[in-house]
């Protein structure tokens, strides 16, 4: 099993922090986000990670290479910045042989169970599957809504009006045959530009385990609490 994580963000809600350290390695509890990122792949059978990464790019490749890991590692360093879509549509050739993979966005700190996520996209072999939780702002997400059977039958990325409180989290599996519906374009956001193309073609599943988007200074401060307590 693959999986991409999606680590080239600029952090710029975590500023000054983040003025000398990509997000992906801001410490949490000590350790570096990715590590337990990478540690969660391990966990799960994960064998191969895809991480693109932008500013800092020589600190991401230091901590590759002075920590030890099962996973094997593959970074892709983008000049301009793809989108999380566009760095899987750059980089197709790491999943062409895959029946499905993982998509991670690295700014989220987790212990979902991934097998039972994988679980339950085979169960209903449609070809994509995204981690939903709720959320008390569902305004600034990306927001799913789901029929009685789980399938996806709206997605709207930051809604105005949301017609539910089932967020995106950034935990997500796919298919390859999810590619065609990636625009021709350079810059490809999956909220914006891919999932509002696949309602009707994807199941929603809600990560019932510890995850925080730890992209703002109050989740951040809460992130290094709760990882002390948190079997990461």
């Amino acid at each position: 099993m693959k999986a991409f994580l999606l680590a080239a963000g600029l952090g710029t809600r975590l500023k000054p922090l983040t003025d000398s350290v990509p997000k992906c390695l801001v410490p949490i509890n000590g350790r570096p986000l990715m590590y337990y990122w990478l540690k969660l792949c391990e966990k799960h059978g994960v064998s191969d990670v895809l991480v693109n990464v932008h500013r800092f790019r020589e600190q991401v490749e230091q901590f590759i290479r002075t920590n030890c890991f099962p996973v094997k590692i593959h970074l892709t360093y983008e000049d301009k910045l793809l989108g999380s879509g566009g760095t899987i549509k750059a980089n197709q050739e790491f999943i062409k042989d895959e029946n499905c993979f993982f998509i991670f966005f690295a700014d989220n700190l987790t212990n979902a169970n991934l097998q039972k996520l994988l679980a339950f996209h085979l169960s209903h072999g449609e070809i994509l599957t995204i981690g939903l939780f709720p959320s008390d702002t569902p305004e600034s997400c990306g927001i799913a809504e789901l029929d009685h059977t789980g399938r996806v039958i709206s997605f709207v990325e930051k809604p105005a009006n949301p017609t539910s409180n089932l967020a995106n989290a950034g935990i997500y599996v796919a298919s390859p045959l999810i590619l065609p519906a990636f625009p021709d374009q350079d810059f490809i956001d999956l909220g914006y530009d891919v999932l509002p193309r696949l309602v009707g073609r994807m199941y929603g599943y809600l990560v019932q385990d510890y995850l925080i988007d730890v992209g703002t200074w109050k989740n951040y401060k809460k992130a290094q609490v709760d990882a002390r307590s948190l079997l990461l």
